[in-house]
This record gives structure tokens, C-alpha cells and sequence, in this order.
């Protein structure tokens, strides 16, 4: 039986790649110590859906170990030499890095490097595949020339309708410390690819999503904005008009390209992965649909500040990786994702 070892594999992306590949026969090795509480708080707290997979998946395998821990985290590689390894561990949070920036790099830079270090010593051959961030761009997609439209800003450029291609420049733009640790990862993800030659992808991600996020303020913007109107909480937008635009995408979609990713893999290469222009919205639009999905108006207030490297309009151009892997699309809409996430905060609050 094939092995595939994901970190982070209690939070959104890495409990569905579990599920997925669970689904495709795989033995299932997840790590997580539950470090989003930390960062977080008790809403953060993702034991909860550890103990889902534990009881939904046959062959899962829990391992309780942080990705800081190098001796730790190489001796259990050594042991499982997996087929596939996918990380998805992170410290994810803009605003957060800034309160705790070694604990952010190490995460994000140093714990991605002892992963990449301990594949390429036990499991060299095996698709690596790396959660990024579409933040490694900075805040350089302001600086592209944009329109005020009455609910969302929009590229002016029509060269930009298909939104930001991995060409896009990483360089000589704030990113935050969350930004620039995830470029320190992204980058040495690559170069472990090209100068190793191993089987290595980044993928840059736009607004992942879903029903098994535990969305908190400083993290999961969508999860977090359907549970504060579930639950007649005030909302706090910062800055942009309430206007910034955000491309979703399902936390399925990712593992079905990951599926595609390792059945044909590539050295080093980085994708755009978001739901593009079609599942792009603005926060006034994001408040539209759930207030018509739940019945329940959204209470919101604003701030001028804008959160330090965060984007006006971001939509992720999909063009490289529909060529790449013809067999992969977006199949989850705006309308299901949102219809998705209300119902399971619904039956999380029962």
C-alpha cells in the first residue's frame, strides 16, 4: 500500500488531501500538533477534526510532532520513506508573524526546510508538494492600475483579465514577515527541485477554502465572515472601501490537483492555484451572499488601516495549470462554497 505523509493534516487543506487519498487507497501519515490554537486561540483548535479523520479514515495515522522539530520530523520520514509528501503545515496569518516572527519563520522556512532536507535523505524520488502563498507577490498587485467598480475593484489592464500569472514579480514590494517567511519556503521548495532534482511543486494559493475550516479573525477570511453572520457578530473590514477582491477555492479542487500534480510530477515548479475570476468576490459581495443564503443581515464595521501587504484585487490567472494537467478544473462554485461552509457551521453550532 502506497504512504503519503501531510503536514498539517488536521487544518483545512491537509485534512482534505487525507480524505482524498484516503479515497485513492492510500495509508494516510498526519502530522499536526494542533499548533493553530496556539497561534490562534480556542477557536482555532483543530482536534476536532483530527478525531473526524480518525474515526472516517481506516488507515490514518496520527503523528504528534511540530515541524520545528528537525531530529524529530527526519527520523519519522526516515521511518515511513512515504510516496508522497504534501505540506500543508504553516503559521498562516499576516498580522500574527508580526507579533511572533521567529515562531513564524521557523514554521514557515526553517520547519519547510527540515522536511524538504529529510525527503531528499530518505525519499528523494517521492512528488513534494508545498501549500505557498499567493502573499510571496507582496503587495506589488496594488501597484498594477485598477478601477473603482460600485461593489469590487477590478484590473484596468484587459492583458490582466485572466488575473496573476506565477510570472508575476516577487521582488521590491512589502510582504509582510508572514509574506517573506512563505517566500523564504517557496523559493527553497524550488531550488530542492532544481538543484536536487527532486519531484517539487509550490503552490500559490488564492482564498483556500471550505466546510472544514475553523476560520478565525486573522486567519480564513471567508470561514470566519459566514460564522460572524451566523452567529450576529460584527464583521471588521480594513481598508480598500470594503472593495478587496478574493479569488476561492475549495479545499477539494487543491486535492484533486495534488492528485494530478503526482501522477505526472515536475521539478521544481510553482502554480497559481485559486478559483480565478469566476469565483472572485468582494468583501460588499461576500456579505451580499451570506445574508442571502442565511437570512440574516451582516454586521460589519470599517477601518481605514489596511492590513500591512495585503491586496486590492487578487484572482489567480489558471492559464499554466490547465495546460500543464489538462485533466484538472475548478469544480466547486462560489455559490456551492459559500452554501457549503454556512450549512457546516451550522452543524458545528448543533
Amino acid at each position: 500500500m502506497k504512504k503519503i505523509l501531510i503536514t498539517g493534516s488536521s487544518g483545512l487543506i491537509g485534512s482534505e488531501v487525507c480524505l482524498f487519498f484516503a479515497e485513492q487507497g492510500y495509508a494516510i501519515h498526519g502530522v499536526d500538533n494542533n499548533q493553530r490554537a496556539v497561534f490562534f486561540g480556542p477557536q482555532g483548535d483543530t482536534r476536532w477534526n483530527q478525531k473526524r479523520l480518525e474515526t472516517s479514515i481506516n488507515n490514518f495515522h496520527h503523528h504528534e510532532i511540530d515541524i520545528r522539530d528537525r531530529t524529530g520530523l527526519i527520523a519519522l520520514v526516515a521511518l515511513l520513506k512515504p510516496d508522497v509528501i504534501v505540506h500543508a503545515a504553516a503559521q498562516p496569518s499576516h498580522d500574527r508573524a508580526a507579533a511572533i516572527p521567529f515562531d513564524d519563520f521557523d514554521t514557515n522556512a526553517v520547519g519547510t526546510l527540515n522536511l524538504l532536507e529529510a525527503a531528499r535523505r530518505a525519499c528523494p524520488d517521492a512528488p513534494f508538494i508545498h501549500m505557498s502563498t499567493n502573499k510571496v507577490y507582496g503587495d506589488a498587485p496594488n501597484l498594477l492600475p485598477l478601477v473603482e467598480l460600485e461593489t469590487r475593484w477590478e484590473f484596468a489592464d484587459p492583458a490582466m483579465q485572466n488575473g496573476i500569472a506565477e510570472t508575476f514579480t516577487i521582488d521590491q514590494s512589502k510582504h509582510s514577515l508572514f509574506g517573506a517567511s512563505k517566500v523564504a519556503a517557496d523559493v527553497m521548495v524550488q531550488e530542492y527541485g532544481r538543484y536536487f532534482g527532486m519531484q517539487t511543486c509550490a503552490l500559490r494559493g488564492g482564498c483556500l477554502t471550505g466546510p472544514n475550516h475553523s476560520g478565525v479573525e486573522l486567519h480564513g477570511f471567508l470561514s470566519y465572515l459566514i460564522k460572524c453572520n451566523l452567529e450576529g457578530k460584527k464583521y471588521t473590514v480594513f481598508g480598500y472601501q470594503a472593495k478587496q477582491v478574493r479569488d476561492n477555492i475549495h479545499s477539494y479542487d487543491v486535492a484533486r490537483f495534488i492528485w494530478e500534480f503526482i501522477q505526472a510530477p515536475r521539478s521544481g515548479e510553482v502554480y497559481n492555484i485559486g478559483g480565478g475570476k469566476n469565483n472572485s468576490c468582494s468583501m460588499i459581495e461576500a456579505f451580499d451572499r451570506v445574508a442571502q443564503l442565511s437570512g440574516k443581515k451582516m454586521y460589519w464595521e470599517y477601518s481605514d488601516k489596511n492590513r500591512e501587504g495585503d491586496h486590492m484585487c487578487y484572482y489567480s490567472d489558471l492559464s499554466k495549470m490547465k495546460a500543464h494537467y489538462p485533466a484538472w478544473d475548478i469544480t466547486k462554485s462560489l455559490d456551492s462554497i459559500f452554501t457549503e461552509i454556512v450549512d457546516s457551521w451550522n452543524v458545528r453550532k448543533s
